[in-house]
């Protein structure tokens, strides 16, 4: 078998039901051969979006392929794989390279220099008969350890090349959950039930350990208050009595009032990294954290208590420490923290009322978001922000009561990224409703994308907010823009270009008019046609932040 035929066998063994493309490789129709979807988008950056969306959905227990053509075709992806890698999403990249007498000649494009720092593993399959064992190893770091892509180049000569039957060989890996050191998980039991006002910040490595209801066993034994990281959203259930919201650039007051308040702030699946998209924590701090990935220690902050584990059964070794010593019932029945947290939501919310349901013209964007969590089945939806304003205004509202409804992403901030990631879900949850909310700008990135939902029938929902104009930029861009109007955007009717690419579409002006159109919208997409609906809105700079 040629090269080419050997990679898309490893590829269906791994039960891989399609791969992503643009334009050219010669896997794709190697995989086609063997009964894997191709799914091709307009640009390559859309088609690793879309990869990584469907490895979100599926916490990494089925990992998202793109195929992309040597050359401009790798180099066109570099922004989306850096997304990926920033939110420790792991997806199997297999771009094509130049044949091997070629590589290294000026002008031809090495995919390993310049990839290595965004990726957990970049090489070259240099040899057709490396195919099995290097794709073997590329699946183990992809399911082991802290998330991440993996870019394997793949020289023409070397997809070309045959490889005998008897010299292919393959077993796809397995996952691995290894438990904290003992002594270690103790030292945070004991810390947790000393501490007087402890906090817990739960991260993305609850989705990907897929440990929601240890997480919620744990905080309900305790009474602990928890708060997510954007990335983590979704990983606690937003309406528990315990629930804090997410923190990001933005957060509910809840957030930061506890955060000020913790004498003990313990991280489960989170890195703690430092970035103007997440909410810090405040200065002295006593600190514990639990992680997959060693690197992730005392990165950014100063860490009384490491754990090094996977977050399910680090919290199954700390449920049994805490039964151990406080009964079977915790400290259930004890309502102080409830109360507390409750008291705060309601002043916070009742702030915060009059945006949510404000009657302006133009439509206030918080609006937008109270009126679609009421539209939607919040149990079986999933939703994504873009970067910029729309997420900033989402997080802290936008309620998530069930694991994966919510994909929060964006310590790197790739405007138009949200798009792909709402196929990649639809394709990984396809009985479910995706949504992706997103700004005029983003849609300005990467809207003719909407188009591959319509060809390859992803039926999602995308609402754009349209402020026409960069919201959010009138302090960065004063003087360019009072002078040249940079940052104003307007006359754009995105809902005519969704229309012309075959889908359903809508525009509305009047708040009252945002109901019936969702509905109308989400039937649409029920029936398999990719909706997007366009609400012109005022710009709004305020977000929540203490």
């Amino acid at each position: 078998m040629q090269g080419s035929h050997a990679i898309a066998r490893v590829l269906k063994q791994e039960a891989v039901e399609f791969v992503t493309c643009f334009p050219h490789n010669e896997i794709i129709d190697a995989c086609a051969g063997q009964s894997i979807r191709p799914i091709m988008a307009r640009t390559e950056r859309v088609a690793i979006n879309i990869a990584d969306g469907y490895s979100r959905l599926t916490n990494g227990r089925r990992i998202g392929v793109c195929l992309v053509q040597d050359g401009p075709g790798i180099e066109n992806g570099f922004g989306a794989v850096a997304q990926a890698y920033s939110d420790n999403s792991p997806i199997l990249l297999l771009p094509g390279a130049y044949p091997r007498p070629s590589q290294g000649v000026p002008p031809n494009f090495s995919v390993l220099p310049s990839f290595r720092p965004i990726t957990k593993w970049t090489d070259q399959i240099n040899l057709v008969e490396r195919i099995p064992q290097m794709l073997q190893r590329a699946f183990t770091l992809l399911r082991n350890g802290c998330p991440g892509p993996v870019v394997l180049e793949v020289p023409r000569d070397v997809l070309a090349e045959e490889l005998a039957d008897d010299r292919f060989e393959y077993i796809p890996p397995k996952r691995s959950a290894p438990l904290g050191d003992p002594a270690q998980v103790n030292e945070v039991v004991e810390a947790l039930l000393k501490a007087q006002r402890p906090v817990i910040v739960a991260g993305q490595g609850i989705h990907f350990a897929q440990a929601w209801e240890e997480l919620r066993r744990l905080a309900e034994l305790l009474q602990l208050p928890v708060m997510t990281t954007m990335n983590g959203k979704s990983a606690f259930p937003e309406d528990h009595a315990l629930a804090l919201g997410a923190g990001g650039n933005s957060c509910p007051r809840t957030v930061t009032h506890f955060l000020d308040k913790a004498d003990f702030v313990l991280g489960i699946g989170t890195s703690f990294t430092r970035s103007n998209f997440v909410t810090p924590i405040p200065p002295g701090k006593v600190m514990g954290q639990i992680t997959i990935d060693e690197r992730d220690l005392s990165k950014d902050y100063s860490i009384s208590i490491g754990v090094i584990g996977d977050a399910r059964a680090v919290l199954q070794q700390m449920i049994e420490g805490v039964q151990a010593q406080t009964g079977p019932n915790g400290r259930q029945g004890e309502d102080g923290v409830v109360r507390e947290v409750r008291a705060v939501r309601v002043q916070f919310m009742r702030t915060w009322m009059p945006r949510l349901t404000s009657d302006e013209v133009p439509i206030n964007p918080y609006r937008v978001i109270w009126e679609l969590m009421h539209a939607v089945d919040r149990r079986s939806t999933v939703v994504t922000h873009d970067a910029g304003n729309p997420r900033d205004q989402m997080l802290p509202f936008y309620e998530a009561i069930a694991p994966g409804t919510y994909v929060g992403w964006g310590k790197s901030t790739q405007l138009g990224t949200g798009l792909g990631l709402a196929m990649g879900a639809k394709l990984a949850r396809p009985d479910w409703l995706s949504v992706n909310v997103m700004g005029d700008a983003a849609f300005g990135m990467v809207g003719m994308d909407f188009e591959t939902a319509v060809r390859n029938q992803i039926p999602v929902l995308t609402v754009v907010l349209n402020n026409g104009r960069l919201g959010g930029y009138d302090h960065l861009l004063p003087v360019s823009s009072e002078r040249y109007r940079l940052r104003f955007m307007p006359g754009n009717r995105y809902s005519q270009v969704a229309e012309a690419m075959g889908g359903y579409a809508e525009r509305v002006e009047q708040p009252e008019a945002i109901q019936p159109a969702l509905k109308r919208c989400i039937q649409e997409v029920g029936s398999g046609r990719a909706a997007l609906l366009e609400i012109i809105t005022r710009e709004d700079p305020t977000l929540p932040k203490e």
